[in-house]
């Protein structure tokens, strides 16, 4: 009875490990249609949870023009945002993504569709598997 309660711990230990790995090990391109999407859904909570300690957001054109550093400052945004489109559809091409070790940016097409249709170039960057740097440039030849 000792030796599979000590066998357990173990086990159990490395079952964990596993799943925290499984979670770390989500690729970029995966991490920013999750993104994407939680945006045009309007998952505000999801979207905030997918951004490291000290994340900077710098939206470039249209009514939310701005740099916005922290949390609070980009929740709000994000807030004000799926209040203004409402419920949207999305549209994401020219993913491309370039890691190396320290990180990976993410460059994509990307168009929300609500009240508005907005055409974006999008820029993201992750560190250690958080968005870290976000930019967000209205393209009006996107949306074309």
């Amino acid at each position: 009875m000792k030796l599979a309660r000590i066998l357990s711990v173990p086990v159990t230990a490395l079952a964990l490990i596993g799943a925290a790995g499984t979670a770390f090990a989500a690729s970029p391109l995966s991490l920013a249609k999750a993104h994407f999407h939680d945006i045009a859904t309007g998952k505000v909570q999801a979207t905030i949870a997918q951004y490291g300690a000290h994340p900077v957001f710098e939206w470039v054109g249209g009514p939310l023009d701005g740099r916005y550093a922290g949390k609070p400052a980009i929740e709000a945004v994000w807030k004000k945002f799926a209040h203004a489109q409402g419920a949207m559809k999305l549209s994401v091409t020219h993913m491309i993504e370039a890691a190396n070790p320290a990180g990976a940016t993410v460059t994509a097409d990307v168009k929300f569709m609500g009240k508005k249709t907005i055409p974006v170039r999008y820029v993201l960057t992750y560190r250690k598997g958080k968005l870290v740097d976000e930019i967000w440039q209205i393209d009006p030849k996107l949306g074309k």
